[in-house]
């Protein structure tokens, strides 16, 4: 208690004194600011593709976010704005440097450690010593070889992943070819930056939700800002919503999981950091979407097909991991990368999301909490979310999984 009264004592003490700043940065619009979106760190930055509507003032930050004193408290880089086009209207926008203050400064330190030793320098003169820029305009294709291990996204590439990677890439005038040589040395060393530090963006134009993938639609970035579509309030908002919506939304859930394991496009795409805040639900179709996707793997199951690695066709059962911190996950990626029928989705979304063994931010009991007392007499609910999340029986979790998606559908047309 006395903490958050200190706390709010100094931020009192610090409106009252920078007054005028304040003042003068809410009139701003530091969104048209080449230092703001750090421009000058390009091509180490995520893009430039959306730099014309950000510096025309298309993109004003909304209220609050323009409040710098506030970036104590905004330690993922998340900020609200709205962006206008003269005929359509402005429109709620999400926009993201892709990771906190730290980590962009470990970005630069990583840069000039791996050109000069040093970790400082200056990166434009850096970059081309390092790996980033060694793929020039004599490489054709980017191989796994290059980038395998990078991050999770390419944690065991295919060439089919990377082609894809490539080919929609939202950063170049130029996109819709798979050749590397292509696109232009900036973009190169744009593309293999982000793949490198937080791929995030590289997930949404890959699967991009127009296409019908469970993601916020991607739009552009400049700098080190991107901006995707706002969806909604976050899933945690709906924790305590009626039982019917809950339901809805665990259904989705269970169906966000399964599209991501078994699509006709033979990418399985693990989830490997499920919570509460990862996911969002648009206000008027009520659909959820993942809204934080840095942390997926890719799985080519094609690859896996055609390689054979040991034991590669036998099902692989998730081991549940009962810690006491929230939004465990318990997962081997070379086991991800080397089999082609996985229950990782299922476990994931079962066990941080849905049954009695999620928690979050001090509640417990999962999206599906409370049940009306019929559903909770009969106990079948209970019965099949246990199983989905710590199975008894073998290959149990796929067998809930699939039980627990027909329920929740059945339950979901019972109560519209």
């Amino acid at each position: 208690r006395y903490v958050k009264l200190a706390v709010l004592g100094s931020l009192a003490a610090a409106l009252v004194l920078n007054t005028h700043s304040l003042l003068a940065s809410l009139q701003r619009n530091e969104l048209s600011e080449r230092r703001f979106l750090q421009l000058n760190k390009c091509p180490a930055c995520w893009g430039t593709s959306w730099c014309r509507k950000f510096l025309n003032g298309q993109l004003r930050l909304e209220s609050w976010g323009r409040l710098r004193l506030l970036d104590f408290f905004n330690v993922k880089n998340v900020y609200f704005a709205r962006y206008g086009e003269p005929r359509e209207g402005s429109r709620r926008v999400v926009l993201k440097r892709l990771g906190s203050a730290q980590e962009l400064a470990d970005i630069d330190t990583k840069i000039c450690r791996r050109a000069t030793g040093r970790g400082r320098c200056d990166l434009l003169q850096a970059l081309p010593a390092t790996e980033f820029a060694s793929l020039n305009g004599d490489v054709r294709l980017l191989t796994p070889g290059a980038v395998e291990g990078w991050s999770d996204l390419v944690h065991c590439p295919s060439q089919r992943l990377l082609d894809r990677l490539v080919r929609r890439y939202a950063e170049t005038k130029d996109s819709g070819s798979f050749l590397l040589r292509n696109l232009k040395d900036s973009e190169r060393m744009q593309l293999l930056i982000t793949l490198a530090f937080n791929p995030e963006p590289l997930v949404l134009q890959s699967f991009p939700s127009d296409e019908g993938w469970p993601f916020a639609k991607y739009l552009g970035a400049c700098g080190r800002m991107v901006a995707v579509n706002y969806v909604g309030e976050e899933l945690w908002s709906y924790f305590n919503a009626p039982w019917e919506k809950r339901v809805d939304l665990a259904w989705q859930l269970m169906e966000i999981a399964e599209q991501l394991t078994n699509n006709d496009f033979e990418f399985a795409l693990y989830l490997l950091d499920v919570s509460f805040d990862n996911f969002a639900v648009g206000p008027r179709d009520g659909k959820v979407i993942i809204v934080d996707a840095e942390n997926v793997l890719v799985a080519d199951k094609r690859l896996i097909r055609q390689n054979k690695p040991e034991n590669w066709d036998v099902w692989y059962e998730s081991k549940f991991d009962d810690c006491d911190k929230e939004a465990c996950l318990s997962f081997s990626k070379e086991i991800l990368c080397a089999r082609v029928t996985v229950d990782h989705n299922y476990y994931a979304i079962c066990q941080n999301l849905l049954s009695r063994h999620a928690t979050w931010r001090g509640t417990s009991g999962g999206l599906l909490h409370d049940p009306p007392a019929e559903i909770a007499k009969d106990g079948h609910l209970e019965a099949l979310l246990d199983e989905c999340a710590n199975p008894k029986k073998r290959y149990g979790r796929f067998q809930a999984a699939k039980e627990l998606r027909e329920y929740l559908a059945q339950l979901s047309n019972n109560v519209r």
